[in-house]
C-alpha cells in the first residue's frame, strides 16, 4: 500500500492532536469511582456534638417505629411498587413477615411486592442502626442564622473541638464538613473568621488532624473569585497548621442564576469548579433559593419544577467527566405531626390519626423527590430532619433493588464481551458504560441497598468489586485466558 503522509510531514499535526487530547484528559479525568455519600444532613452549628450522627439515627428509628411499625405500613405510606396488594390486618402482616424471613428467595419469586417492601424496611432499619448519616454538614448559615459575633465565635471554636473529639472516638460520619456564610459583601468577613476559628480549634485539639473526607461548603456562590478566595484561605490554613495539602475539600452551593449563566451568557459552573484549583469535590444544587431568584412564586417552588430541572441538567452537563460529584436539593416539608402529647394530656385517637396523615404525606413527598433525583442520575441530596432519613434510604434502596437483576445481567454480558474483544486484539470503546454498570453496584453496596452477595450474581468476584475498575477487570480476565 502506498501512503502520501510521512512521519515528518504530519509530525506537527500529530503533536497538536496529542496535546489537545492530553489537555482534554486533564480537564475531564472521568467520574471518580470512590464512594459518594447518598445525602448530606444539615444541622445548626450551635447544636453539633461529636455524637450527633448517632443520635440522629436514633431519632429516625423512633420516628419510623411511631408512624410505620411494620413493613406494610411503610410500603403503603411511600407507595412502594405493588404496596396496594399487601395485607391490611396485623395478623396477616405478621404471618407474611414470618414467611419472608424463613424463605426470602421463594417469596421474591412468588410475591415480589411483599419481598420488596420487607427487604427495604429491614435494610432501612439496619442502616439507621449502623450508619444513619453518611455526610453531615455543620451549618453556620441558614440552619444557624445571624447571631452576635461573640456567640458565633464560641460556636465556631466548639465545633472545632467537637470534631476533634469525633476523630478520637471514631464517631463521626464517613463524610463531614462545615458550611460557612456566603462570600457576599455583607457576610464574607464573618465567614472567614468562622472558618479560621473552627479549623484552628480543630487542629489544636486533634494534633493537626482533620476528619477524613472533610469539606468546607460555600453557599450562594456567584463568581469564580469567591471560590479562588476560599481556596487561598484553605491553602494557608493547611500550610500554617501542617495539614496535608488537599485534605480540606470544597463544596459549592449552586443556588443563584449567576452560578449557572454569568453576565456574558457563558456557563459558569465549570468556571467555578476550576477556580478551586482541584479542591472542589461537590457541587450542590439549592432548589428553593434558585427558584425564588428566578421569580417563581412560593406555591410553585417545588423540587420537580422545570426551572430546577433545567439548572440541574446544566450542572450535570458541565461536570460530566470532571470527577466532581453533584448533590441535589432538599424537601422542605418536614414529617412532623401537628399535635404533641404531654404527660398531662396524651393524644386522642383523632390527633394520632392526624399526625400520621401529616407524617405520611411528608414522607411520600420526600420519597417522590428522591426518586425524581435518582431518575435524573443525581445520587446525593440534602436531608434537613432526622425523620427524613428512613425515607431517603427507602427511596434509594427501592431504586437499586428494582434494577439490580437487569443491571446484573448487563454487567455480566458486558464484561465477557469486552474481555473477548481485548483478547482478540479488537478495541472496545465502551469502558465508560461498563464502569457505569460497575458503579451501580458499588453505590448500592456502599449505602446498604444491595449486598455483596447480590452483586456477585453479576459474575464479578468480590476482589474485582473492591478493585472498583471495569477496565482492570477486563484486562485481568483477558490475561487469564491467555495463560
Amino acid at each position: 500500500m502506498n501512503l502520501t503522509f510521512t512521519p515528518d510531514s504530519i509530525a506537527n499535526v500529530v503533536q497538536r492532536i496529542e496535546a489537545a487530547n492530553e489537555g482534554f484528559k486533564q480537564r475531564y479525568p472521568g467520574d471518580v469511582t470512590t464512594r459518594q455519600p447518598v445525602h448530606t444532613v444539615y444541622g445548626g452549628a450551635h447544636l453539633f456534638k461529636a455524637d450527633t450522627a448517632g443520635k440522629l439515627g436514633g431519632i429516625g428509628l423512633r420516628n419510623l417505629d411511631a408512624y410505620a411499625p411494620n413493613f406494610v405500613v411503610f410500603a403503603k405510606a411511600l407507595g412502594l411498587p405493588g404496596a396496594e396488594t399487601l395485607p391490611h390486618t396485623e395478623a396477616e402482616i405478621a404471618h407474611l413477615a414470618e414467611i419472608i424471613a424463613n424463605d426470602p428467595d421463594a417469596i421474591c419469586c412468588a410475591n415480589e411486592p411483599a419481598w420488596m417492601a420487607y427487604t427495604v424496611y429491614t435494610r432501612v432499619r439496619e442502616k439507621l442502626q449502623r450508619e444513619p448519616v453518611e455526610d453531615y454538614r455543620v451549618d453556620f448559615e441558614d440552619g444557624y442564622g445571624n447571631r452576635p459575633d461573640e456567640e458565633e465565635d464560641l460556636h465556631a471554636v466548639n465545633v472545632g473541638q467537637e470534631l476533634a473529639k469525633g476523630i478520637a472516638s471514631g464517631g463521626l460520619p464517613p463524610f463531614i464538613g462545615i458550611r460557612i456564610k456566603p462570600f457576599t459583601l455583607e457576610s464574607y468577613k464573618r465567614a472567614v473568621r468562622t472558618l479560621d476559628l473552627c479549623i484552628t480549634a480543630l487542629v489544636q485539639a486533634s494534633g493537626g488532624q482533620v476528619p477524613a473526607n472533610f469539606v468546607v461548603t460555600l453557599p450562594k456562590v456567584t463568581m469564580p473569585e469567591q471560590v479562588t478566595a476560599l481556596a487561598d484561605l484553605v491553602d494557608e490554613l493547611e500550610a500554617r497548621h501542617g495539614i496535608a495539602a488537599g485534605a480540606i475539600g470544597l463544596d459549592l452551593m449552586i443556588e443563584t442564576p449567576q452560578a449557572i449563566i454569568d453576565h456574558t451568557g457563558a456557563n459558569t459552573v465549570n468556571l467555578l469548579v476550576r477556580a478551586g484549583r482541584g479542591r472542589v469535590r461537590y457541587c450542590a444544587f439549592g432548589t428553593y433559593d434558585y427558584t425564588a431568584l428566578v421569580n417563581i412564586t412560593a406555591h410553585y417552588q417545588t423540587h420537580t419544577h422545570p426551572a430546577a430541572d433545567f439548572a440541574r441538567h446544566i450542572m450535570q452537563i458541565s461536570l460530566a467527566g470532571t470527577g466532581v460529584n453533584i448533590s441535589d436539593g432538599a424537601t422542605t416539608t418536614m414529617p412532623i405531626g401537628p399535635h404533641r402529647a404531654t404527660k398531662e394530656k396524651p393524644l386522642t385517637p383523632q390527633q394520632e390519626a392526624e399526625n400520621q396523615a401529616v407524617v405520611h404525606a411528608a414522607w411520600k413527598l420526600h420519597y417522590d423527590n428522591v426518586q425524581h433525583s435518582l431518575r435524573h442520575a443525581f445520587y446525593q441530596g440534602w436531608d434537613l430532619n432526622p425523620a427524613q432519613l428512613p425515607v431517603r434510604y427507602a427511596a434509594i434502596y427501592t431504586f437499586f433493588l428494582e434494577s439490580v437483576d437487569d443491571a446484573s445481567r448487563r454487567l455480566n454480558r458486558f464484561v465477557d464481551a469486552a474481555a473477548q474483544a481485548t483478547l482478540s486484539g479488537n478495541m472496545f470503546d465502551d469502558a465508560a458504560t461498563g464502569q457505569g454498570l460497575l458503579n451501580f453496584f458499588l453505590r448500592g453496596i456502599a449505602c446498604g441497598a444491595i449486598t455483596e452477595e447480590e452483586a456477585m450474581a453479576t459474575g464479578v468476584t468480590l476482589e474485582e468489586l473492591h478493585g472498583r475498575s471495569f477496565v482492570r477487570i477486563v484486562q485481568n480476565r483477558a490475561y487469564k485466558k491467555t495463560v
